[in-house]
């Protein structure tokens, strides 16, 4: 049985292609890490919704320009394992890779150009800063500067409620073709789902039970690697013979062949499984 390929692929970006919360490093720089924690997994785990604790957790850091900017390096340093391979694979493949976050868009604008996504596929939450704070018009000489400016408001729509990352999804595909995937860790991406032809959570950062419960397909590895058999397709091992992209799907056959795909909807499963065994049959 054959499994087709998704055309368009969807990513979360905070914990699911970096190990790391934006919000929380920036509230661990201020000194108030686990009071943006709590907020920000009750938002994840679906138990607030996120416009509930957006607005709380930006004021209680009310960080800089310049700290905001700095996101984009902390996120490089705890990529998730083969993030820029498996993208870079798709590519190859001839796939459309999109970020969806509710994370803030300087950093994840440029983590996403990193990442080799086009800007026009990246979507995030702007925010203002407040251009009287820290006296920067008194000039840089003077120990002022713009990136000292505070965070003053965000931009409200729709990556900043629970339930919004449908509508931007419905945006970017607008009258494309192609069959659509999304992964990511929250329930933000979970209540997506239904935008898209296959949902599947990840749990190789953080496994939330919701997810793990209700995704049609879950992905335990810390290691992106096997999505792109679900994306792709196990057939598609055939057309990255002989590239550098061999190597991240031989490493998805060996993290799928130890438990690191599991499937909620058993249909789904056989016929995954029947499209696996034909080209990589499991060893006795």
């Amino acid at each position: 049985m054959r499994w087709p390929p998704y055309k368009h692929v969807f990513f979360d970006c905070d914990s699911t292609l970096t190990t790391v919360e934006g919000i929380d490093v920036l509230a661990e720089t201020a000194g108030k890490k686990w009071r943006v924690e709590v907020l920000t997994n009750a938002a994840m785990d679906g138990k607030l919704d996120l416009e509930d604790v957006y607005a709380k957790r930006l004021q209680a850091v009310r960080p800089t320009h310049e700290q905001i900017q700095q996101i984009r390096a902390v996120y490089k340093r705890n990529i998730v394992a083969d993030a820029q391979a498996v993208i870079a694979a798709l590519h190859f493949l001839g796939h459309r890779v999109y970020i969806i976050s509710g994370g803030l868009a300087e950093p994840v604008q440029q983590f996403g150009l990193f990442l080799g996504v086009p800007k026009q596929n990246i979507r995030a939450v702007n925010v203002a800063y407040d251009r009287l704070a820290g006296q920067w018009w008194q000039g840089e000489g003077n120990g002022h500067s713009p990136r000292q400016a505070r965070y003053l408001d965000y931009e409200e729509g729709a990556l900043t409620v629970s339930d919004g990352k449908a509508h931007i999804v419905q945006e970017l595909l607008g009258t494309q073709n192609g069959r659509s995937l999304l992964i990511g860790d929250g329930s933000s991406d979970l209540l997506a789902g239904h935008q898209v032809d296959l949902f599947v959570g990840f749990g190789g950062v953080v496994e939330r039970e919701r997810v793990r419960r209700e995704a049609p397909v879950f992905l335990h590895s810390p290691s992106l690697a096997p999505l792109l058999l679900l994306a792709a397709g196990p057939a598609a091992v055939r057309t990255v013979k002989g590239t550098p992209h061999e190597a991240v799907f031989q490493k998805a056959f060996t993290l799928t062949n130890t438990g690191a795909i599991s499937f909620n909807h058993e249909r789904l499963n056989q016929k995954f499984q029947q499209a696996y065994q034909t080209v990589h049959p499991r060893p006795d």
